[in-house]
């Protein structure tokens, strides 16, 4: 550990150390439930367990985890700790109305048709499957909270399966994590990815949208939307899709554009997301009038974060030196100066 730290400074990075242990044992507890119970929870547990009718569903919800993961949360500091701060804020009952009278929901139709590898259909979340339906909470003490919700009732949405596996679908996920950049967006816009066109569909229906540019690079992935989904859209004269690799559309094709925005969406989540994401990034000085954003960001940088985070503690100057290099403006700067993700030489510097 950085030895110029203070008493006090000390205790604050060992805070630090336990937040990073307690991050990674929610998120090892939540993901194993996603993706091994996901529907444990069923409407007649429920019922069982809340016979009176006096619970909360998101009670009940909660009280089935910690019981199926058995903590201790009479005895056990840790296992308390983990079920109040980050268990109860992370679970969420949803309203299905505010996501079916979605515009895209309310307007676009997806038939279920095949073009090669890639299909066109509807699937379903049964009622209180866990699944995430928003990127991460991040505490000023980097605490990671992650958001996971249910509906108690069936939820249908579309989705491109490729070769039967679910390349893009537009869950409550897709719409929460969405929605901050569509309310703030003007102008000429460009995104790279298309998937099934929300982001692009919501930024049409806006007034002040001008103009959106489309770069995906895969062939039946356009022609579907061109197909089936685009001719739906009550303003397409905004939209112009472009077929073309998106780094180097980037770097070759936008500087010469006057985009005010661009969203660039294309990985399935941060497991696959982090280099891409740095990657693009760099290229932001190309353009440096337009203001970029990206799916979920905060999970992205929060792979990063704890990438460096043994070298930060070792090697930083102050404590106050140690939570600048965590935050996620360091973070998205860092991205952008750094060659070949050798970030501890940049820090250095």
């Amino acid at each position: 550990m950085c030895r110029n730290l203070t008493p006090n400074d000390i205790q604050k990075v060992r805070k630090l150390k336990e937040i990073r242990k307690e991050n990674n044992d929610i998120r090892w507890i939540l993901s194993d439930y996603l993706n091994n119970n996901p529907c444990f929870i069923t409407k007649k547990l429920i019922e069982s367990v809340n016979q009176d009718g006096s619970l909360s569903e998101e009670m009940i919800y909660l009280g089935l985890i910690i019981g199926l993961y058995e903590f201790d949360i009479e005895t056990n500091e840790l296992d308390k700790k983990l079920a109040n701060n980050y268990l109860r804020p992370a679970i969420k009952k949803l309203d299905k109305k505010s996501y079916t009278e979605n515009p895209y929901y309310r307007n676009i139709h997806i038939p279920e048709v095949r073009l090669g590898d890639w299909e066109l259909k509807y699937e379903t979340y049964e009622p209180y499957e866990a699944f995430i339906y928003n990127d991460l909470i991040i505490t000023g003490n980097f605490k990671e909270i992650p958001r996971i919700g249910f509906f108690n009732e069936k939820f249908r949405f579309p989705a491109v399966m490729e070769n039967g596996h679910e390349w893009m679908a537009i869950k409550p996920n897709e719409i929460e994590t969405m929605q901050p950049l569509i309310n703030t967006i003007e102008g000429n816009i460009a995104t790279f990815g298309l998937g099934l066109g929300y982001f692009t569909y919501m930024a049409s229906i806006k007034e002040n949208v001008h103009s959106i540019v489309v770069v995906e690079q895969n062939k039946d992935v356009i022609q579907l939307f061109k197909d089936y989904i685009l001719p739906q859209f009550q303003y397409k004269e905004k939209v112009k899709i472009i077929s073309a690799d998106a780094f180097e559309y980037a770097t070759k094709e936008m500087p010469n554009k006057n985009f005010d925005y661009v969203f660039v969406d294309l990985w399935h989540d941060e497991s696959d997301g982090l280099e891409l994401y740095c990657k693009m990034k760099k290229n932001e000085h190309l353009n440096s009038k337009t203001q970029f954003f990206y799916w979920i960001e905060d999970s992205l940088l929060s792979s990063l974060r704890w990438q460096i985070f043994d070298w930060v503690i070792e090697n930083a100057h102050s404590y106050k030196d140690i939570v600048n290099y965590l935050s996620k403006p360091f973070l998205q700067k860092l991205i952008t100066i750094s060659t070949n993700c050798n970030f501890s030489t940049v820090i250095l510097e």
